[in-house]
């Protein structure tokens, strides 16, 4: 059994990512005046997000891959 830490890495960047989305979209703006007025949890987490999803498609394709060839 190969371990491809892709997987596990994704989904915990994808989660993350989600869960400051989902924050940074439903917070009260006043908190971002000390930010100079920029969403930085949703920002972030649109960041992890993608990182994540990246993560995932990376680990899908190897996976793909590998049963091709095997």
């Amino acid at each position: 059994m190969k371990l491809d830490l892709r997987l596990p890495i994704g989904l915990m960047f994808g989660i993350y990512g989600a869960i400051f989305v989902l924050f940074g979209l439903t917070s009260d703006k006043a908190i971002y005046e000390r930010s100079l007025g920029i969403n930085v949890n949703l920002w972030w987490g649109l960041v992890l997000l993608a990182f994540g999803v990246g993560m995932l498609v990376l680990a899908v394709r190897a996976r793909e891959r590998g049963s091709r060839e095997g």
